[in-house]
Parts: C-alpha cells; sequence; structure tokens
C-alpha cells in the first residue's frame, strides 16, 4: 500500500515545469571517493603485472572457465552508453528495444557452437588474423582497420561521450561542454593512473555493483510506479504538460507493451527486429575483434612504442570466449551470457518506461522549446530517462555509488577507444604509408591522433542528439546496419563456403562500403522532423527501416562474394584445412596464406638487462617484462583441440535448449 500510495504521489506530483536537479554533498563525495580508489587499484594493479607470453597477455593462457567468459560477455556489452540508450529507447518507444537484448541468446549459442570451434581449430588469435590465413593479402585486413576506426568514432567514443555528458548534466546541472571538458580531464587522468590494467582490476567490481544497484534501482522504481500493472497504467498516461497542437507526438504508443509490431508503419518491425538485427548482432558477438597482436607491435618499433601502443590493445567479445580452457567452457560461458543478457529488459529498458511514467513532462517532452530547455535537444529528452530516475529515486550515497560506478566504467570504456584507435592508426595505417617514421614520430602521431578523436566526436555530439529523435541507442544500432553487414556477410561466406576467395571478399566488402556509406549520408544530411512537422526526407529513409537496410546489404555482400569468386580461381585446398566449417576436424596441414610477421606468431621480447629504469617501469606497467613462448597456438597443441568430455557437452547442449526455450517464452508473453 505505501508503494501504491507513493507512486500514485509522484506521478501526480509531476504535473510542474521541469527543475534543475542536483546531487547531495555525500553523493558528490561518494563519486569522488570511488574515481580515486580507482585510480588508487589501477597504480597497484600496474605494479603487479606479471610476466606474459602472447597467449597469456591476449587470451589468459586460454585457461579460462565458463562463468567468467559469460560474466566477461555481459559486461563487455552493457556500459553508461546502453543504460542511456536502452533506457531512453524504452521510454520513448515501450518494450519492443527488450528485442536487442533477447536476441543475443542466439546469436551467442552461434558463437558457442558455429564460429568458436572454427576459430579454435584455426589457431587464430584476432579476428583480422582469421581472415588473413582465410583468405590472404593484406588489403582486407587494412580495410578491416580503417573501417574499425569509423566505427569507433561514430558508434563507441561518441556515444560513450553523449552517454557520460548527459550522466553529468543531469547530476550536476552543467552545460554540455563544461560536463566534456571535465570528463576528458578525468579520463586523462585515469589512462595516466593505470590505463589496461585499471579496466582488467576493477571491471569485475564495477560489474557486480552496476547490477546490484540497476536492480535496487529496478526494485524501488516498479515500488513506485506500482509494479507492471501500475506500469502499464501509468505509462500509457503518460503525457506531457506543454503539447504540440494537432498532433499525436506527445501520446505513448499503443503498442508500448509489445515486442512485435507492425512490418511496415512500426519503429521496430517485428521481421526487422528478428532478421535485420540478427545481421547486425552477429557482428557484435561473433565477429568484432578488430586490434592486432601488440607483441607484434614491440617486435616490430622497439621498446618506446610500448607506452603508446602496447597497453592500447583491447579484447573484444570474441576474444573473451578464445580464452577458454576447452570448448564445453566456452560453449558454457556463450549460455550464461545469454541468460545474463535478458537482465536488462527488466533492469534498463523497464524503468526508462518507469521514468516517463513518473517525470513525463521532461522524459516525455515533445514542445521543442521545452525539451532545448530541459536536455539541450530539440528533437526529444528520452535519454535523460536513466540518470533522471537514478538521481530522484535512488537514496542518498547509494545514488553517489551508483553515479561513480557509471562513471568509472565510462572512462574505461574511452581509455581503451583512444588508445586502441591510436594503436590502429598509427601502427596500421600511418606506419604502413610512412615505413622511414622513427619511433618518436610514431609516438607524436599517436597521441595528435587521440585529440583528432576527440574533436571528431565533440563535432559529432550534435548530430548523435538530433538523429533517430534522438534516441542513443537507435542511433548506434542505425550506424552498424550502414557499415557491419557487410562484415558479417564476408565472414559467413568465409566459415561455410569454401569457394570463397580474397578477391570475392575484398569486393564484397568495397561494393557493402559504398552503399552502406551512401545510406549513412543520406541519413545525417536530413534533420529528423520535429513534433508536427511534415517528412520531408527521400523514401530511402522514410520507408526502408534501417535493420531492413541492414539484411539488404549483406544479401547483396554475399552475391558480390559469390560472384566474383565464381569468376576468379579458387584457393587450393591445402590451404584450407581447419579455416572452415566443414574442415575444421582436419588433420591435413594447412599451407599459410599469411607472411609471418602478420600473425601472432611473433615473439614477445623481454626487457635487456641494460635497460634504463624508465624503460623497465614502461614494460612493467604494459605487463610485458618477460620472454614470449611465441603464438598461443603453439604453446601446447590441446589447446587447438575440438574434443569435449561427452558429460560436459551434453550439459552444455541440455544449458543451451533451456536458454533458447525461456527466451522463446518471453519473445512470446511480450510479443
Amino acid at each position: 500500500m505505501t508503494c501504491l500510495l507513493a507512486a500514485s504521489t509522484s506521478v501526480v506530483s509531476t504535473a510542474s515545469p521541469p527543475s534543475q536537479i542536483g546531487l547531495e554533498a555525500a553523493d558528490i563525495a561518494v563519486v569522488v571517493v570511488y574515481l580515486l580508489v580507482v585510480m588508487a587499484v589501477a597504480i597497484w594493479a600496474s605494479t603487479r603485472a606479471s610476466n606474459s607470453t602472447v597467449g597469456g597477455y591476449f587470451l589468459a593462457g586460454r585457461s579460462m572457465t565458463w562463468w567468467p567468459i559469460g560474466a566477461s560477455l555481459m559486461s563487455s556489452n552493457i556500459g553508461s552508453g546502453a543504460f542511456i540508450g536502452l533506457a531512453g529507447t524504452g521510454a520513448a518507444g515501450g518494450i519492443a528495444v527488450a528485442g536487442f537484448e533477447l536476441n543475443a541468446a542466439w546469436v551467442l549459442v552461434a558463437l558457442g557452437w558455429v564460429f568458436i570451434p572454427v576459430y579454435i581449430a584455426a589457431g587464430v588469435v584476432t579476428m583480422p588474423e582469421y581472415l588473413a590465413k582465410r583468405f590472404g593479402g593484406r588489403r582486407i585486413r587494412m580495410y578491416m582497420s580503417v573501417l574499425s576506426l569509423v566505427l569507433y568514432i561514430f558508434t563507441k567514443l561518441s556515444t560513450d561521450l553523449f552517454s557520460g555528458v548527459l550522466f553529468i548534466k543531469v547530476s550536476l546541472g552543467w552545460n554540455l561542454y563544461w560536463s566534456i571538458g571535465v570528463l576528458l580531464l578525468i579520463t586523462t587522468m585515469y589512462s595516466v593512473a593505470g590505463g589496461l590494467s585499471a579496466v582488467i582490476y576493477t571491471d569485475a567490481v564495477q560489474t557486480v555493483i552496476m547490477v546490484a544497484g540497476a536492480l535496487t534501482l529496478m526494485f524501488i522504481a516498479f515500488c513506485r510506479v506500482g509494479w507492471y500493472e501500475g506500469l502499464m497504467e501509468h505509462y500509457m498516461a503518460a503525457v506531457p504538460m506543454a503539447t504540440v497542437a494537432n498532433t499525436t507526438c506527445h501520446l505513448p504508443r499503443s503498442d508500448a507493451f509489445h515486442i512485435f509490431r507492425d512490418p511496415l508503419s512500426a519503429d521496430l518491425p517485428w521481421p526487422g527486429l528478428i532478421f535485420g538485427l540478427t545481421v547486425i548482432a552477429t557482428w557484435v558477438w561473433c565477429t568484432d575483434q578488430v586490434t592486432l597482436p601488440c607483441p607484434i607491435l614491440v617486435h616490430s618499433f622497439g621498446y618506446s612504442v610500448i607506452c603508446v601502443c602496447v597497453c592500447a590493445c583491447v579484447q573484444f567479445i570474441v576474444q573473451r570466449s578464445l580464452s577458454a580452457k576447452s570448448l564445453s567452457h566456452a560453449k558454457g560461458g556463450s549460455v550464461l551470457g545469454g541468460y545474463l543478457k535478458i537482465l536488462p529488459m527488466f533492469f534498463i529498458v523497464m524503468p526508462g518506461m518507469i521514468s516517463r511514467a513518473l517525470f513525463p513532462d521532461e522524459v516525455a517532452c515533445v514542445d521543442p522549446e521545452v525539451c532545448q530547455r530541459v536536455c539541450g535537444a530539440s528533437v526529444g529528452c528520452s535519454n535523460i530517462a536513466y540518470p533522471k530516475l537514478v538521481v530522484e529515486l535512488m537514496p542518498v550515497g547509494v545514488r553517489g555509488l551508483m553515479l561513480a560506478v557509471m562513471f568509472a566504467s565510462l572512462l574505461s570504456s574511452l581509455t581503451s577507444i583512444f588508445n586502441s584507435s591510436s594503436t590502429i592508426f598509427t601502427l596500421d595505417l600511418y606506419h604502413q604509408a610512412r615505413h622511414t617514421a622513427s619511433e618518436m614520430e610514431l609516438m607524436i602521431v599517436g597521441r595528435v591522433f587521440i585529440l583528432v578523436l576527440v574533436c571528431v566526436s565533440i563535432l559529432w555530439i550534435p548530430v548523435i542528439q538530433s538523429a533517430n529523435s534522438g534516441q542513443l541507442f537507435e542511433y548506434g544500432q542505425s550506424v552498424v546496419s550502414f557499415l557491419a553487414p557487410p562484415i558479417t556477410g564476408v565472414f559467413l561466406m568465409a566459415i561455410f563456403w569454401s569457394r570463397a576467395n580474397e578477391q570475392g571478399a575484398f569486393w564484397g566488402l568495397m561494393v557493402g562500403l559504398v552503399v552502406g556509406l551512401i545510406r549513412m549520408i543520406l541519413e545525417f544530411s536530413y534533420e529528423v522532423p520535429l513534433c508536427g512537422e511534415p517528412d520531408q526526407r527521400p523514401a530511402i529513409l522514410t520507408e526502408v527501416h534501417y535493420l531492413y537496410f541492414a539484411i539488404l546489404l549483406m544479401v547483396l555482400t554475399c552475391l558480390i562474394v559469390a560472384a566474383v569468386s565464381l569468376a576468379t580461381p579458387p584457393i587450393p585446398a591445402e590451404h584450407l584445412h581447419r579455416l572452415t566449417w566443414w574442415s575444421r576436424h582436419s588433420k591435413e596441414a594447412c599451407v599459410s596464406l599469411t607472411n609471418p610477421l602478420m600473425t601472432s606468431d611473433s615473439a614477445s621480447p623481454s626487457v635487456p638487462p641494460s635497460a634504463s629504469c624508465w624503460r623497465r617501469a614502461v614494460m612493467q606497467l604494459c605487463g610485458l617484462t618477460g620472454a614470449s613462448s611465441g603464438s598461443p597456438a603453439a604453446e601446447s597443441p590441446k589447446l587447438n583441440s575440438l574434443k569435449e568430455a561427452p558429460l560436459w557437452r551434453n550439459v552444455c547442449n541440455v544449458n543451451a535448449l533451456v536458454l533458447l526455450a525461456v527466451n522463446v517464452f518471453l519473445w512470446g508473453y511480450f510479443a
């Protein structure tokens, strides 16, 4: 009864002009203390970085068990940007965005049962390395490097900066550029303090606190709104006081509590949510890993570059699964990750909807003048849904801790993106174009490129604010749908069709890139119409949903790959052993198409006895103080084995079926 009364009071009381939000002194103190503790942990972690081999550095010696892999798959995919984006889209359009999370279970099963066996059999560390082994040549690898930079700038870096700015703006009331300045200053301090070591030793703690805080906020929010029945009632009545005459954009969608929506007119059509989303999700979960093995960079460019580049390597989703001690553990991690991906539907999407129900004048504003005053974006303020809920509902102190974890997670993400982008540009692109560049020149170029990244990302933030009706999550998904489907198509062809060759893969990627860029340029050349304005954008934008476009783009890429491959000589069979699904169990010797220097087989040097103190300190900071024994594949033949104990194979299979059954039930229940 207390919860229901509080909910009624809260919903009624929101019919007032937007108010300025602020943090209590205790919350600010918690944020500051938490960030200081993170930096201290980072310094401590740096001092105890252990000696490592290539396999130890990149794949944890392939000794990881299923549960940390599953937890890491979740934490790698859910950060501050996801909290902002998922909650904001839920506030604006209802529960359908949860389909993006539920879809992940199917693709994670595909990762464990289809993609990982091929990667393990191939003995690769990175996804570009797989493409290099599968097709040979260097231009596909170069293309992946360029595309990774584009995706970093327009999806990862820009959205992370924007989500951090929103948290600061809603929490402290600062303007956009003050918030950006403070965020970048703290990021610099964080990076100097610990860099990669900070990420490794604080991610687990941050994830536990983040999930615990999100669950706490979920229960408080549901209590305030009257649980699920109250959410349905109050959400459908969440209309802002200031509306635009002769329009219905201030009203919640009639299908807000349905995942499956009209295939032609809906904001998230159900065929796109099932098939188009699977194209994007396959790239995210099964092929998204673009960095080069850092020990190669050390071998090629000397110790001075380590400070800039070795600490830059980022282990993405696929690499987490490749660190498994056996195929069964990789499968188990995928299943656990699939179960965990069900949670955001309840502790992110639904709280975002509750935020609209409790604060309709701010979260659901449609009047451009009101929206501009509330959040600085005239197209809508749904992105403030989650931080607004945190600031308004969380108890003092706990609220500060939740915000601190969000900030720390954001900082670790930004430092990883800065460093990884700098590495790819400096060594994959700049040094390839200028072979005579000195180490000092490479170091300077790497640092200058980070500044360029920051400037471009800041300039792009206004575009994010106005794109996709101001919904951060849909903005990120739409950009990915313009650029990632060709990669998905090429990987599928590489794994399942042995006739696909390098010429076909390259021209498939090129045609897909051109078509995707045309759609992306059109998307951002036209502004989304405000409430009450006619939509005068081209039909390709208004009639072809970005999820449908992802399907068409992948199909086009596959057709180009097939046509060009059939018109050019095939790759001889001796080069394809254990590199496709059909040859994964082959015992024949595979003749490599790649240059050994371009793979992970290069040795990582140890610190020479004559090295100076500062050089030893840099090496220790980067975790490369010992000699390497070569590639992880070479350390032990059993690491590339696909053998599984019958008991654990059956346990994984049964759990995968249970996961998919639960997933289908949720799809059906909320359809």
